[in-house]
């Protein structure tokens, strides 16, 4: 090989590798910045096939996608004294690549410095706000004031479009966790208490109603029954009279029979002796009246 031809491979070569340091790609997801000692030259955006100086010029690519920043979740205590475990996320898009690189060089700086940025401003927000409206749906309203504080921070300082910042997660502490279930498990168990005693006095009213009740109707019922005694005795004292006025020997004889019947109708009962006195009358006489012989 001549050296004429190893020259011309070399110079071939040479103009390749400066060919190919002198152009570069910029695809439709990125946008580009032409560095020249460390200052930017140029800015392309437009997708296509684009040229530099080589060895002189170099390229910073930036995604112009919406890029997310998942933060390490941090303990932040609330206004009432409660440790929460928050994790954030938040959603940005480069917008300005020029004032981006001139701010934070680099995504990994920015996103070191924004994850820094959201981390202040969610426990300054935190801090002004209880618990309990952390749970509700006002944590929406919350997390659209930390959005708006972070995107006043970061929008105009570097070039981006703060998309959301949102809470990914909210837990407590494994210790708080633990002291609000005793908590929790307290109040139920006093609306429980308070649940169970109003119950046993409402039992006790509606009791003492029944026995009130109970003894109001006994007590007319007694009355009832006494005055519907009352009035039977007093008719069949009038039926007696009546039937003594008509035939009072008969009348006489009937009460002997019903006294006997009362009296010795058990099978039980036996009478032993003498069918004498006012009370056996009627066996020796069916008029009741006393023969000859017997005795008194």
């Amino acid at each position: 090989m001549t050296r004429t031809r190893i020259a011309l491979i070399a110079f071939l070569v040479v103009i390749g590798i400066l060919g190919y340091s002198a152009v570069y790609t910029v695809h439709e997801r990125d946008q580009v910045l032409v560095l020249q000692f460390g200052k930017v030259v140029r800015q392309d955006s437009d997708p296509g096939l684009h040229f530099k100086l080589p060895f002189i010029q170099n390229i910073q690519y930036f995604d112009r996608r919406v890029l997310d920043l998942d933060d390490a979740p941090a303990e932040m205590p609330t206004s009432d004294q409660k440790q929460t475990i928050v994790d954030t996320i938040a959603r940005y898009r480069i917008v300005n690549p020029l004032k981006f690189f001139q701010a934070a060089r680099a995504v990994a700086v920015f996103e070191q410095q924004l994850g820094d940025i959201v981390s202040s401003t969610t426990r300054a927000v935190f801090a002004r706000v209880p618990l309990s409206e952390l749970l509700t749906a006002k944590r929406a309203e919350i997390m659209r004031d930390i959005a708006n504080r972070v995107s006043t921070a970061v929008e105009s300082r570097y070039g981006v479009d703060l998309i959301d910042v949102r809470v990914k997660r909210l837990d407590l502490p494994p210790q708080n966790s633990e002291r609000i279930l005793q908590r929790m498990e307290s109040q139920r168990r006093q609306e429980a208490t308070g649940i169970r005693a109003n119950g046993e006095r409402e039992s006790a009213r509606i009791r003492a109603d029944a026995d009130r009740d109970s003894r109001i109707t006994v007590a007319k019922a007694e009355r009832r029954s006494q005055e519907l005694r009352g009035e039977g005795e007093g008719k069949a004292q009038e039926i007696y009279n009546k039937a003594y006025g008509r035939d009072g020997s008969f009348f006489e004889f009937w009460i002997s029979m019903n006294a006997l019947r009362d009296s010795l109708g058990a099978e039980n009962t036996r009478y032993i002796g003498p069918a004498s006195g006012g009370f056996f009358k009627y066996f020796s006489n069916m008029n009741g009246e006393k023969t000859a012989g017997a005795k008194k």
